[in-house]
């Protein structure tokens, strides 16, 4: 890795930590994760969020725990629609497995100086009977204690929700710490949600993927907008596991307020401040809106445009441009910015004729899948049409073909404005590629 791209990394981790400061965020741990060998990792990242001045509720997932608890009582359970299901006998062995799980994470927060508290800020009601069949000792939560939690969270103290909840009456309830995380999330306003599943990965060796969607260089999707999900849910039916309830969760929370939703892989070190300080993440990341966007660019984004731009100058895909240059062209460029940092550029020239020139695009090869380029091309050829270019023009030494897929064909040196085949280097041989009508 290259220093400047060491800088950017870092510029991108003080960005966030701005941007996130004194955020609230609800971390869902599955039971595989507690339980592999990376989970005082994890820990000790979570420790390090918390004590860089962020807020953090733990919902710990006690499925696994739960089932070797009542196996070894011989009780027996079932699955009915995705819901634990058993008799009131095995209430107490639940209780118990699920502040077993619970103890363990505060006393992993407590080798790293952090203080937790367990809490039974969730009342609930008991699912009942419904078409016929009879759901136990299952619950659903009924209210959250929310200025009970949020005391806490003031007073400094890391929040730990068992997955059980009370009646007004006292009598305890199963319930899905999936659903909890979401309404803690929803009810606390929470700036993020986060579930962290072991070996559980988004990406086109595990699922269908929707024609049109962006994979990272691993294959993973990196994000998904609310409607990007209900596409992958509709390619991914049929599919196994926690998935669509953990889809259908995060479209819920979203719709509530919960701006973003992430699903990390818990298997892979380092991954939760991975997702939060980087514009790229290591996990899938379910939003809203306001994440990447085209706009046009600012005097104060030259510096990240120079530094975008260098990496192309250098392998004379591009022409160098000064600071000064571009200042005096500044309403000719377009940035992309995701999460306030710049990682694309391109800008639109106008000529006396009626032609207008696409020139300096580069995008962070970081973010090179993306599809950001073609969005800024779609983006300035609009602009060309409104403001009445006669013709759109591209010149280029090393990106012809990439031209050639958005609509453009070569075309001859003589055909580009008088004032810019002044320019043009014979050496440099740039072609001329101009937009099919």
């Amino acid at each position: 890795m290259t220093s400047s791209k060491k800088a950017e990394n870092v510029r991108d981790v003080i960005r966030y930590l701005h941007k996130f400061k004194n955020a609230l965020l609800v971390i869902y741990l599955d039971d595989k994760t507690i339980s592999s060998p990376l989970f005082s990792s994890h820990i000790r990242d979570i420790a390090l969020l918390h004590q860089a001045g962020l807020k953090v509720v733990l919902i710990p997932g006690a499925r696994r725990r739960i089932d070797e608890v009542l196996d070894n009582a011989k009780i027996k359970w079932t699955h009915h629609e995705g819901i634990r299901v058993t008799t009131s006998d095995a209430m107490p062995l639940i209780k118990m497995a699920a502040f077993d799980v619970s103890n363990t994470v505060m006393t992993s927060l407590a080798a790293n100086n952090i203080t937790a508290v367990i809490g039974n800020w969730v009342r609930a009601r008991g699912k009942g009977v419904l078409g016929g069949f009879d759901f136990g000792t299952a619950g659903e939560i009924d209210k959250l204690e929310t200025e009970a939690i949020q005391t806490v969270l003031n007073d400094g103290f890391i929040p730990i929700f068992p997955c059980i909840g009370w009646s007004a009456a006292g009598h305890p309830y199963n319930i899905s710490s999936i659903l909890l995380a979401k309404q803690v999330a929803m009810n606390l306003k929470a700036d993020k949600l986060f579930f962290m599943m072991f070996n559980e990965e988004i990406n086109a060796e595990n699922y269908t993927i929707p024609e049109g969607f962006s994979l990272s260089e691993g294959g993973n999707i990196p994000a998904m907008d609310l409607d990007e999900v209900e596409r992958f849910l509709e390619k991914n039916a049929s599919a196994k596991g926690d998935i669509k309830n953990l889809m259908k969760a995060a479209q819920e929370a979203c719709r509530a307020g919960v701006t973003r939703v992430h699903i990390l892989d818990g298997s892979k070190d380092g991954v939760l401040p991975c997702e939060i300080f980087s514009g790229l993440g290591s996990g899938t990341m379910i939003y809203t809106g306001g994440y990447g966007k085209v706009r046009p660019m600012e005097q104060t984004d030259i510096p990240s445009v120079l530094a975008i731009m260098r990496p192309f100058v250098e392998s004379g895909k591009l022409l160098s441009r000064s600071e000064e240059q571009i200042a005096s062209a500044l309403e000719d460029y377009i940035v992309f910015e995701l999460d306030g940092g710049v990682h694309a550029c391109a800008a639109l020239h106008f000529y006396e004729d009626g032609q207008a020139e696409i020139a300096a695009v580069a995008v962070d090869e970081n973010y090179a899948h993306m599809g950001i380029g073609p969005k800024l091309i779609d983006n300035l050829i609009e602009q060309a049409g409104e403001g009445g270019a006669a013709s759109i023009f591209i010149m280029t030494t090393q990106t012809a073909d990439w031209f050639e897929k958005l609509g453009f064909e070569e075309d001859t040196i003589d055909s580009i404005p008088e004032s810019r085949r002044k320019l043009w280097d014979s050496r440099r041989g740039s072609k001329v590629f101009r937009l099919k009508k």
